[in-house]
């Protein structure tokens, strides 16, 4: 049976179970790395009911695939206890207090955001932002950029999307194509952590594998199918329910890369919301609990707010919760039909390459976020220099901000080279924001 896999833990009852997950859920404060830690040591050292090599082995599987890697890590250690029941409802908790802060931080915002002391706080919390932005793209490049070959699949991605804007799906194909080509063509090429002449594990039964993920794929598609045919395209909606479906499959590298597609698309294709609303609302995911891929539901709340005919609470939270279910859905088809195979994945070569160099890719998009959100927090609206397919952008230094500059600084060297709590760093960050809006 799929859903109840080999060496779970039946000594582990189903409440004691929830009990546990409820608690990860809880904790969940300070985005993947810190929630990866209070699951490993809840799981592996407190409750000991993983050991160290499966937990590693469940981690390395989750940071493949598209989406937030601790939820689904989340989903993968409920499997592995109590099959697909296990897994919901361990992905379910890991979620659910995140979202709640979220959906109620959101209406908060849509209802005060124009007042001044809020419009202070977020002022300093953007440019906070920015901060932890350029700290996690060195942490990623540390661990992404080995090679030279590497770094220019990075470069390659940095101006595909910054210079040309290139679609994010078409970057992170791309870079999947190169990959697998390269180590064809040059094995060893592309550095990876498969083992040499390593036995592939007995797969999993196909029928019980085509089973499962058909029944996910009903769950998350015949709701879609269903808002599309009731508002038909064009409507906020159903717009979102696809957008946020087609956003699920491609965010290869974490809530940091798929803000550049989200920025692209519902900043400036759809229009749901201005850069400065993507900014803010990124700096109250980092304060809420749960995957920092949250923010998605903050920009289908904004874009739910702004339906006619109804009023902008309802509206948002019908265009947060479709944000919700068509992010999440979706992960819990990679985990419940993906887990049973996981040994074999992990030596494939040619799928390592790939994703390898995907991986690479995303460092390239993530230093595009960092300049976009740079710019538009340093010197606002900003003209673009266009010469055919080229486009850059041309700020006006006399439109600089000193003091979204300097808290932005601040907040760097706090966070670099004093590693200080995110937490208190933007708290920090947000009273400065709000000196700074009373001074002027």
């Amino acid at each position: 049976m799929i859903g109840t896999p080999e060496g779970n833990n039946p000594h582990v009852s189903a409440g004691e179970a929830a009990r546990a997950f409820a608690r990860i859920g809880l904790l969940s404060f300070g985005g993947p790395a810190a929630q990866i830690s209070v699951m490993h040591r809840i799981l592996v050292e407190e409750k000991k009911w993983l050991d160290e090599p499966r937990f590693l082995h469940a981690l390395n599987f989750c940071m493949l695939l598209p989406g937030p890697e601790a939820m689904q890590l989340a989903t993968y250690a409920g499997w592995l206890m109590h099959g697909v029941r296990g897994g919901l409802v361990a992905g379910l908790l890991f979620i659910l207090p995140g979202l709640a802060m979220m959906l109620a931080l959101s209406a908060a915002f849509v209802l005060y955001g124009d007042m001044p002391v809020v419009t202070g706080l977020l002022f300093g919390l953007k440019a906070a932002v920015l901060a932890v932005v350029a700290d996690a793209l060195v942490k990623v490049s540390k661990r992404a950029l080995t090679t030279r070959l590497m770094w220019g699949v990075a470069v390659t991605a940095f101006v595909a999307i910054a210079f040309l804007k290139a679609p994010f799906p078409l970057i992170v194909i791309g870079a999947a194509l190169g990959g697998i080509a390269l180590t064809r063509l040059r094995p060893g090429a592309i550095k990876t952590a498969t083992a040499e002449g390593a036995k592939l594990p007995e797969r999993a039964p196909l029928g019980a594998t085509l089973r499962t993920t058909l029944t996910w794929l009903a769950i998350w598609l015949v709701p879609l199918a269903a808002l599309l045919a009731a508002f038909g395209r064009g409507h906020v909606l159903a717009d979102a329910a696809l957008f946020f479906s087609k956003t699920a499959v491609v965010t290869f590298g974490g809530a940091y890369a798929v803000l550049a597609y989200v920025g692209q698309q519902a900043v400036e294709h759809f229009g749901w919301l201005r850069p400065d609303e993507m900014l803010a609302g990124l700096g109250l995911a980092e304060t809420t609990l749960g995957p920092l891929v949250l923010v998605l539901v903050f920009v289908g709340f904004l874009a739910g707010a702004g339906i006619e005919g109804l009023d902008p609470l309802t509206g948002g939270l019908l265009g947060g919760l479709v944000a919700a279910f068509f992010t999440f859905a979706p992960c819990f088809l990679w985990i419940f039909a993906g887990a049973p195979h996981v040994e074999a994945l992990r030596h494939v070569r040619w799928l390592a390459a790939g994703l390898a160099a995907i991986t690479a890719a995303v460092v390239g998009v993530i230093a595009n976020l960092a300049v976009w959100f740079g710019l538009h927090v340093l010197f606002g609206d900003y003209p673009e220099w266009r010469f055919g397919p080229v486009h850059l952008p041309s700020p006006e230094l006399s439109q600089l901000d000193v003091f979204a500059l300097a808290i932005a600084f601040a907040a760097g060297v706090a966070l670099v080279r004093f590693r200080a709590n995110m937490l208190l760093v933007l708290a920090a960050a947000s009273l400065a924001g709000l000196a700074v809006q009373a001074f002027r």
